[in-house]
């Protein structure tokens, strides 16, 4: 096998079409130096022909498929869609999206008709590789989850899912203090009965409230993957080895560790070991639109966030009547009312969070199966920008860079990973 170059970036929330302007040319023209250019799609594609879900991931994400020609332009070659928002036009936004990307001669990954579709990787042919990409996502609606079909029933479209269990651990002596106090209301009625009926299973030695699960213990939360799913996986990185030379896993997670939302939960940093583990030549992640800390495992790069690559959360055309609802507005209401809510004016939650617009391109060669170098290239969204201009990439200023590496290097710092500072780009070496 000989030299392959990758260029990764994180969520490409695009919700609006990017001028083709300078900045743009200058991006596409780098992204398309690299053999390999990933980006995870975090948008449904349709022209509102397709019913609202109920409930979204946060806001109900959509675009017109014209968006596709943008990300083409910037020189995409290979996306995964497997994230938080597929569900949010029901299985309709999922089956029109599938077709405009297969429209569109999309590699994309993580999202099938079923679970053998979602879980199966996908590969891309390069002059000196074959490239696999297997998708997966943790934060996701149990109605966006695909399923395995039988022989005398459909398997439903939607995610290839890494579910994950989360016990919380209290005093054992306070433990039957806590259940006594739980029993004082009926707040746990449902469950009791549902238990007690047969339709849900009690955990031995805790109790659930809910679907929240406590149990006797050291005080403290823990997080730890599906077994299940996490095979499913490993035979789909398997999979790969045999068939691909180099294999990529994209792992879509807005799950952290309290409140620290630049810490990944446990769960996500013991499942990236699990894919260096089973053969991934790198584990990329991303989900909480910030960065993460990048990790060196068995000299294999794990990268706990990419935060953004375009980020138009702002900027979407339409919502549904519960999007309205949430800040209760009206039918007269309009996007941009709903929005002004939302972020009291753009003074709070993503749209005031500077570190949701910076970013960084990670680059990488794989040769004979290793990576020596890895290069980081500044991005900026435009957080001063008003919100028709917010969210677009473009190379950051020498300025900027420079505050985006330093984040970087302090997020990496805990995990060992030095990152070096130089002409505007920061390097790590194995």
């Amino acid at each position: 096998m000989g030299k392959t170059s990758i260029a990764i970036t994180g969520d490409s929330f695009i919700t609006q079409h990017l001028p083709h302007d300078e900045a743009r040319q200058a991006l596409s023209d780098y992204l398309h130096t690299f053999d390999v250019r990933f980006t995870n799609f975090e948008i449904l594609l349709h022209d509102f022909e397709v019913y609202p879900a109920p409930v979204s991931g946060g806001t109900w994400a959509c675009a017109r498929p014209e968006v596709l020609a943008d990300l083409q332009h910037l020189g995409f070659n290979m996306m995964t869609w497997a994230n938080n928002h597929i569900i949010d036009w029901n299985l309709g936004g999922i089956l029109t999206t599938m077709r405009h990307l297969d429209n569109a001669h999309i590699l994309h990954a993580g999202v099938g008709r079923n679970l053998e579709e979602a879980a199966q990787p996908k590969y891309l042919d390069t002059p000196e590789a074959r490239v696999a990409i297997i998708g997966v996502t943790s934060t996701m609606s149990e109605w966006g989850m695909a399923s395995q079909p039988r022989a005398d029933v459909l398997g439903r479209p939607g995610a290839n899912v890494l579910r994950y269990k989360t016990t919380h651990f209290i005093a054992p002596e306070n433990f039957a203090a806590f259940q006594a106090m739980i029993d004082q209301t009926d707040v746990n009625a449902n469950r009791k009965l549902n238990e007690k009926e047969g339709f849900a299973k009690p955990v031995e030695g805790g109790c659930f409230v809910g679907t929240i699960r406590f149990e006797p213990g050291t005080p403290g939360t823990k997080t730890e993957m599906d077994e299940r799913d996490a095979r499913r996986i490993a035979r789909a990185i398997a999979e790969a080895r045999r068939q691909a030379d180099i294999i990529l896993v994209s792992h879509h997670s807005h799950e952290r560790k309290g409140m620290d939302k630049e810490l990944p939960a446990d769960f996500a940093r013991d499942f990236a070991h699990f894919c260096i583990d089973n053969g991934a030549t790198a584990y990329i992640g991303h989900g909480p639109h910030i960065w993460r800390g990048i990790e060196l495992y068995q000299n294999h790069p794990i990268f706990y966030s990419l935060g953004d690559f375009i980020f138009q959360n702002d900027s979407v055309e339409r919502q549904p009547s519960e999007f309205y609802a949430l800040y209760n507005l009206g039918p007269d209401a309009t996007v941009s009312d709903g929005l002004d809510a939302r972020s009291h004016g753009g003074k709070s939650g993503l749209a005031a969070d500077k570190r949701v617009f910076q970013s960084a391109i990670p680059s990488f060669t794989v040769e004979n199966g290793k990576i020596h170098t890895i290069t980081l290239r500044p991005i900026s969204l435009g957080f001063t920008k008003s919100r028709g201009l917010k969210g677009r990439p473009c190379f950051a200023s020498p300025n900027e860079a420079q505050e985006i590496l330093q984040h970087i290097q302090e997020l990496s710092a805990p995990y060992g990973t030095k990152v070096a500072i130089k002409d505007g780009l920061g390097i790590i070496t194995i």
